[in-house]
């Protein structure tokens, strides 16, 4: 939201800058330094293994901060109001991420085009993949109507306005839709890390197709997939891996909204008319009350909030000084050679802002993630060389651990609604985050 030229400039302690602000930041960059230290662990399970990479530590980090601030002293909780300002720190956050996606993609627009087909027809993976594993589970276990909203996609911003606008977040469907937002911010990262993690470890996929996989049209998802996904990769198959999951996951949020609105939330509808007569009847199915109280609300109360300028000119001093401690600690760059990177992102960025600030209707994502691709294209201009190499410096993991440390105190947030929720609609909505993993892996893998 913009602020007019007549509106006082907010100052400590106001509503736009909380109090103990200065402990939300040391917070963050606490966590992102103490988890790039400890580095990334195996974890032996079964014949394979599971990595837990510092952004993963950092994310159960900083929610565990959160859900038990009132245990600490009065001078160091993070209470509720600090814990809802980094929601809206998030989501200026992202816009870097979104940045650094779109630069890398420009610089490796030659790998892209010989992906070719399977980036194409990736889409229909994330698509579909959802509801061919999710909802006959869903009917098996008894949920009615709130199968549709909770299996017809992986239930993020723009499921919510799908639903709302269709139903209403009232609704049988919009309470589906809800318990799958609730469920992917609280265990989304973690869940798709460990998926992630184990999927990869057997080798039964091309690292592309998981890395096309892990472009689901959730930044937050796709940085936990893909940074398990590139474990063990060289730098110039790390680049790749990344390139290709940021145009992944581009088109899986543009043409992914268009194919839940108009092909895949009618197929859901038609499938469940179809499947819930037999499969809602079975021994299992009992009528799952789990998501019926869930007031949207109370769960949707931080969404609406969206940061000033003033709050993402904070957000992105804080990105800087997180990328700078974890390119430094986890990837041993110096901190002079990652701020020129650094900069040239936060520039693209404020220039994206303050372009909103004049066009209320722009695009503000699609404009950054397009953008910032054109910038790095090879041959597209004179400089185009010299960015990707200057952006190259910044490694990928570098924003994603602080990122993720900002997320936590939005999964703590969530947290009370989400002991509302039963353990099948739980079950429901991680089996929908893994059917559009695997699913866009496996079209992929058919090309590879």
């Amino acid at each position: 939201m913009s602020e007019s030229a007549s509106t006082p400039r907010p100052t400590p302690g106001s509503p736009a800058f909380p109090q103990k602000l200065w402990l939300l930041v040391l917070t963050v960059l606490a966590v992102t330094a103490a988890t790039e230290w400890i580095g990334p662990l195996s974890v032996p399970l079964w014949s394979a293994k599971t990595v837990i990479l510092p952004m993963l530590m950092a994310l159960l980090l900083t929610t565990t901060l959160a859900a038990f601030h009132a245990r600490f002293p009065a001078g160091l909780r993070l209470g509720v109001p600090l814990q809802r300002y980094a929601g809206k720190l998030l989501n200026a956050a992202l816009l870097l991420f979104i940045v650094k996606l779109g630069l890398m993609a420009g610089g490796s627009m030659p790998q892209l085009q010989k992906v070719g087909w399977a980036l194409a027809f990736q889409e229909l993976g994330h698509a579909f993949g959802t509801m061919v594993l999710a909802l006959p589970l869903a009917l098996l276990l008894g949920i009615k109507r709130e199968a549709v909203g909770a299996t017809f996609s992986i239930g993020r911003e723009n499921s919510l306005v799908i639903i709302g606008q269709k139903y209403g977040m009232q609704s049988a469907e919009g309470r589906g839709v809800l318990a799958e937002y609730i469920t992917g911010t609280v265990l989304g990262a973690v869940f798709i890390t460990l998926l992630a993690s184990f999927v990869a470890s057997l080798n039964i996929f091309d690292p592309r197709s998981l890395a096309m996989g892990a472009g689901m049209g959730s930044g937050s998802l796709m940085a936990a997939a893909l940074g398990v996904i590139t474990v063990g990769q060289s730098p110039e198959a790390i680049k790749e891996l990344t390139a290709i999951a940021a145009a992944a996951n581009l088109i899986a949020g543009v043409a992914g909204f268009y194919f839940a609105v108009f092909i895949t939330l009618p197929l859901c509808n038609w499938i469940y008319a179809r499947l819930e007569p037999v499969l809602g009847r079975t021994a299992f199915a009992r009528r799952a009350p789990s998501a019926d109280d869930l007031d949207p609300a109370a769960a949707l109360e931080d969404e609406d909030e969206h940061p000033t300028f003033a709050d993402s000119i904070i957000a992105l001093l804080l990105m800087v000084a997180g990328i700078a401690i974890s390119n430094h600690i986890g990837h041993g760059v110096p901190v002079l050679q990652t701020l020129p990177g650094a900069a040239v992102m936060v520039g693209i960025v404020l220039i994206g802002l303050l372009l909103k600030r004049m066009l209320r209707k722009l695009p503000l994502m699609l404009f950054l993630a397009v953008s910032a691709t054109l910038v790095t294209i090879p041959g597209g201009w004179p400089l185009a060389g010299a960015i990707a190499e200057t952006i190259g410096q910044v490694q990928f993991m570098s924003i994603t651990t602080t990122v993720l440390a900002l997320a936590g105190f939005s999964v703590a947030r969530k947290l009370p609604m989400f002991r509302r929720l039963g353990w099948r609609i739980v079950l429901v909505s991680l089996t929908a985050t893994a059917g559009t993993f695997i699913g866009a892996a496996a079209i992929a893998e058919f090309f590879h």
